[in-house]
């Protein structure tokens, strides 16, 4: 059965684009030309993938990316940006898309990043729903984590981050990997980016008083490793 595109575009110029583009490389295709459209249709259909345009009208893709994650919807989400605007593409990734593309793109390069998630998805799924370890469980289906009984406000993309470390515990896991597997990048060298999320995520999980992490330890030059 054919894997199902969710297009929430208003140009309509475009939006007829993407639909031939992806039909002609064997996807099902839905359609929204606004933001509240595009939810009830997530609702309803049920896509395998969204791509999301942040101008829209009635509700912007912010929000509807927002109200997805909001609601426990882990859609795969690629958000379409106009050029220059690096505070939508911040946004867009904080509130959990999984990766953006900015205008004017190539589809060729929208299409690579689309497989890439793709395989993620159906190759690599994850089975692990809840896991305890120190004074810390997390339940990952209903995005919830708790320290010695207490929640604690982890992003969505740090459960993303957590979760993929905690299933290759006791492996290294290298930064490259982290950026395919958690923000879609394929062969992009921001090796920073995850750095600076795993030491926001220290700071949420391990004990502040401890000179030395217990849980998420660096592997000098090669990556971190899970040892809960």
């Amino acid at each position: 059965m054919a894997s199902t595109i969710l297009v929430v575009e208003d140009d309509r110029a475009m939006a007829v684009a993407l639909r031939d583009g992806f039909e002609f490389d064997g996807y099902e295709v839905v359609a929204a030309a606004d933001g509240v459209s595009a939810l009830e249709l997530a609702a309803e259909r049920r896509p395998d993938l969204i791509v999301l345009d942040v101008m829209l009208p009635r509700m912007n893709g912010l929000d509807v990316c927002r109200k997805l994650r909001a609601g426990g919807d882990q859609v795969p989400i690629i958000m379409l940006t106009a050029r220059g605007q690096e505070i939508d593409r911040v946004l867009g990734l904080k509130l959990g898309a999984d990766d953006y593309v900015t205008k004017p793109f190539s589809f060729m390069e929208l299409m690579a990043r689309i497989e890439a998630i793709m395989r993620r998805v159906s190759g690599g799924a994850s089975k692990l729903e809840s896991y305890k370890f120190g004074d810390i469980a997390v339940n990952f289906k209903k995005l919830e984590a708790r320290k010695k009984g207490k929640l604690i406000d982890l992003t969505h993309r740090e459960f993303k981050l957590l979760q993929f470390l905690i299933e290759h515990r006791g492996e290294v896991v290298a930064r490259e990997q982290l950026l395919d597997a958690v923000w879609g990048y394929e062969n992009i060298p921001f090796t920073r980016t995850v750095d600076m999320h795993v030491a926001k995520l220290r700071k949420k999980i391990e004990d502040p008083r401890s000179a030395e992490p217990r849980f998420l330890i660096t592997i000098h030059r090669l990556g971190y490793k899970f040892t809960g």
